[in-house]
């Protein structure tokens, strides 16, 4: 199944969903303690493994973190090799001050916030998708 890559469609129909809870960032040598199950996405650096897990769970685990994040998820299947969405609603975020950290899945495109901005990034992607010529 191809994603969309047409940009305009792509952003008028992001349909942006704010999933509950509170998710951080976690480096690791070794993940091997951690159950897979409990690891939302992973990526491997040469500094350590960077995981994704729900902040109860690294809580649980005794894994320290520094960033506690919202996420939103872009209801919209984009295509990998799309050109544009990313720096469109990153761009609008940041007009507000707000960060973002982005992870391309094969069907949908994920926005991690701050857990404050969690609320106030979804109006603006919402107004967004609606206004976007």
């Amino acid at each position: 199944m191809a994603g969309e890559t047409n940009l305009k469609k792509l952003v008028r129909a992001m349909r942006p969903e704010l999933n509950l809870g509170a998710y951080v960032f976690i480096t690791q040598s070794s993940i091997d303690h951690i159950p897979t199950n409990d690891i939302l996405g992973q990526f491997r650096e040469k500094e350590g493994i960077t995981i994704i897990i729900e902040k109860g769970k690294a809580d649980m685990l005794g894994l320290p973190y520094e960033f506690v994040a919202s996420w939103i998820t872009l209801r919209i299947h984009s295509s990998m090799d799309s050109v544009g969405l990313t720096a469109i609603f990153s761009s609008e975020l940041a007009k507000n001050n707000i960060g973002c950290n982005v992870v391309a899945g094969y069907h949908h495109d994920h926005i991690f916030v701050n857990k404050k901005d969690g609320e106030n990034a979804m109006r603006i992607l919402q107004e967004l998708s609606k206004n976007y010529e």
